[in-house]
């Protein structure tokens, strides 16, 4: 399983029901879910964006049908990053010369 960041900012629409956002992040990590992703840490955020999750997906296709799905609720824009872990980090730079 490969590793994503988002880094996720509310919308207008998200930030006038903020009052829900635990609600709506217990239903994400159940589409994620169902999508074939595993979600790990999601925390709110002070700063630049308003959340900041880590996930596991299997491809880069899944991370983006999550991306996608969290996007259609329309209560936040998210940007996601792929994240390597240090035996990865290892792996891609022992094929540099």
């Amino acid at each position: 399983m490969a590793t994503y960041i988002m880094l996720i900012n509310w919308t207008d629409q998200g930030i006038r029901s903020v009052k829900d956002t635990v609600k709506r992040a217990h239903a994400f990590r159940e589409v994620a879910q169902g999508l074939g992703a595993t979600l790990g840490a999601l925390k709110w955020t002070l700063g630049a964006y308003d959340l900041v999750v880590s996930m596991d997906c299997p491809d880069d296709e899944t991370a983006t049908r999550v991306g996608l799905a969290l996007g259609l609720q329309g209560n936040v824009r998210s940007s996601t990053l792929r994240a390597f872990g240090e035996d990865e980090m290892e792996r891609i730079l022992s094929g540099l010369k």
